[in-house]
């Protein structure tokens, strides 16, 4: 009796160990994800929130008419080609009357950005009475500046910015005429060639048509997919082929999906390329086989006993699906698109195919206009060589990010919203 005992002491000595063995290691897996996580997390906000500000230049603007090339101010063609570059060339040359040489003086013009320009085009066409005076000016710096400014002392040596034009750039901060501003421009314009123009409303526009469309059809066209085969569709060889065609389109590479696009929605149908029509329609497809899998599941889990009480009131099939099934389901179909939306929001390879890989300078209208997404704005500007944009596309992540999480919080309330009602 005291031998049994002992072997099943130690057989549960040993289940012990190993159970203890098993929660370790699942506790272990659980901390290095958390970790990985956190150092991504560190990683991307620690490079990307430089992004959201940066460096401005203060010098005395003399809007002078006659290095304008304006002579009848009241002609707004003249407004719009006026050369204002020459008014910030003049400003630069007043703040640093020792630079001499065709060379030094090109790089004292380059510390200012080539479109602050443009500000004071605006600033002249809706103020006509600064012709012939003198005013202080913030104005945007080149990026090669805004990072020497944003370097800690002891790092600027290490960076892009002239050898020349380095003891202009801290004469400046030390008389103050530096100064870090909210980097506005970053969630009002499109892409630029110039990292300090650059801005991400534009990715943003074209992400939230793309996504309306693609919501537009995928959801419906899923649910009612799902409606039918679970309720409605004999079970014969034809359904079941339907079904194998189904799970298995849930595992094609997405790129397949725009090779797809492309033959058929562009060279058949002649719609445009790089517009978020076809985009959505591209995700559409990709997200399809994930919504109906995700939706036939929640229709599955409804209860039969509430189908027999709803027959059996006399409710007829259609009526059964609709007032009572559907809505019990409905929690369900929501994560299932909630997965199927954040799936196509992150997705790149696809809308490469169809051409949204475009250089797009202005905010789209609409789903026909011209636009590229997130994704594809995090690409092209990670394989971009200046520095700038290093903090740019972190900076892009962190509105992708957030972008995610609002689509996804609206769409989990909405679906608690349906569980407390039924």
């Amino acid at each position: 009796m005291s031998k049994t005992t002992e072997q099943v002491r130690k057989s549960l000595k040993a289940r012990y160990s190993s159970e203890k063995r098993f929660r370790a290691f699942g506790i272990t897996a659980v901390a290095f994800g958390l970790l990985a996580v956190v150092v991504l997390f560190t990683d991307i906000i620690s490079k990307g929130t430089s992004a959201f500000v940066e460096t401005y230049i203060q010098l005395e603007i003399h809007w002078d008419p006659e290095e304008l090339g304006i002579d009848d101010p009241t002609d707004p063609d003249q407004i719009n080609v006026a050369d204002y570059d020459a008014l910030i060339k003049a400003a630069l040359r007043e703040r640093f009357p020792e630079v001499e040489g065709r060379l030094d003086r090109r790089a004292l013009y380059q510390l200012v950005s080539s479109g602050a320009g443009f500000k004071l085009r605006d600033q002249l066409a809706a103020n006509l009475d600064l012709l012939g005076t003198t005013q202080t000016q913030w104005l945007l710096a080149d990026d090669d500046v805004d990072i020497f400014i944003k370097a800690d002392v002891e790092d600027r040596q290490s960076k892009r910015l002239p050898e020349v034009a380095r003891p202009w750039v801290e004469a400046l901060e030390r008389d103050g005429q530096t100064d870090i501003q909210w980097n506005a421009s970053f969630f009002s314009h499109g892409d630029s060639r110039e990292p300090e123009q650059a801005g991400v409303w534009a990715a943003v526009t074209g992400s939230f048509f793309t996504m309306l469309v693609t919501l537009a059809l995928a959801f419906p066209i899923g649910v009612a997919a799902a409606v039918y085969l679970e309720e409605f569709a004999p079970k014969n060889r034809f359904t079941d082929f339907i079904e194998v065609n189904i799970n298995n389109l849930a595992a094609v590479p997405s790129i397949i999906f725009g090779l797809l696009g492309l033959a058929i929605f562009i060279n058949l149908f002649g719609l445009p390329r790089s517009v978020p029509l076809v985009g959505g329609l591209v995700l559409t497809l990709m997200t399809l086989p994930t919504i109906i899998i995700s939706a036939r599941a929640s229709i599955k889990s409804v209860p039969p006993s509430i189908r027999e009480a709803a027959l059996g009131m006399g409710a007829s099939r259609m009526q059964m699906v609709m007032h009572h099934v559907l809505p019990l389901a409905m929690p369900g179909m929501l994560t299932g698109a909630i997965i199927g939306m954040a799936q196509a929001l992150g997705e790149t390879a696809p809308l490469l195919m169809i051409g949204m890989v475009a250089f797009i300078v202005d905010i789209p209208g609409g789903p026909l206009d011209a636009s590229t997404v997130l994704p594809v704005q995090i690409y092209l500007w990670a394989d971009s060589p200046e520095a700038s944009f290093v903090a740019l596309t972190s900076a892009a992540i962190m509105v992708l990010l957030a972008f995610l999480i609002t689509m996804n919080t609206l769409a989990v309330l909405l679906r608690k919203r349906l569980e407390r009602r039924w």
